[in-house]
């Protein structure tokens, strides 16, 4: 409970539990709580599906969802530090050098993203030691892995992003159906794992 004393007039909101006046000072006091699962205007949640562990299990890797509800309006991030990650060839799926598992970066559903409207990528700090030039993907699959050809899924290009600078941001062409899943892919050759590298990948949804 949250106690606010003031003086002066005042008008009852529907969050207030109880409104008091001191006899003494004439300051009205009121107690009102709030419980997030009332805010249904502003709703924090991760990705319905978040990344496979052919991410996740990177060492190093940094890997983070955030699906934000306000009004109308659905706001979906991906957070991920490259490093641990490996690249390998153009049109390739990034991911833990070697691994069979499975490497998409999240799944979008109408129920959690919305009808997704926009979508970016920014970076936050330059790729080293694997490849700059990442892109990404949807594909209906969710069973693509590192190394692998994203041709080899039901896919989509989002973005032919070129190579990733500190403070470059490039906007999607194309944006993912509801269901499908999301990849990193090469759009260059450079058989190394990352050393570094910080991207943000942001999609703006509304509800249908």
């Amino acid at each position: 409970m949250a106690n606010t004393t003031f003086s002066g007039p005042i008008r009852s909101e529907g969050g207030f539990t109880t409104v008091s006046k001191n006899a003494t000072t004439g300051a009205f006091t009121t107690q009102s709580s709030i419980d997030s699962s009332g805010i249904a205007s502003f709703d924090a949640n991760k990705m319905p599906v978040e990344a496979g562990t052919g991410i996740t299990g990177g060492t190093g890797t940094i890997y983070r969802s955030s699906v934000m509800r306000s009004g109308g309006i659905i706001t979906t991030r991906i957070l991920i530090d490259l490093t641990g990650l490996r690249s390998t060839a153009s049109g390739d799926i990034i991911g833990v050098n070697g691994t069979s598992n499975v490497c998409h970066i999240g799944q979008i559903t109408a129920a959690r993203n919305g009808t997704i409207l926009t979508g970016s990528m920014e970076c936050f700090e330059a790729p080293a030691g694997g490849d700059p030039d990442i892109n990404v993907h949807s594909a209906t699959e969710g069973t693509g892995v590192e190394d692998g050809a994203i041709s080899s899924l039901t896919e989509t290009l989002l973005v032919n992003a070129g190579d990733a600078t500190l403070g470059s941001k490039v906007f999607f062409t194309a944006l993912p159906a509801a269901d499908e899943f999301l990849y990193l892919t090469l759009g260059d050759t450079t058989d190394a794992d990352y050393t570094a590298g910080k991207l943000l990948i942001e999609l703006m949804g509304y509800e249908a």
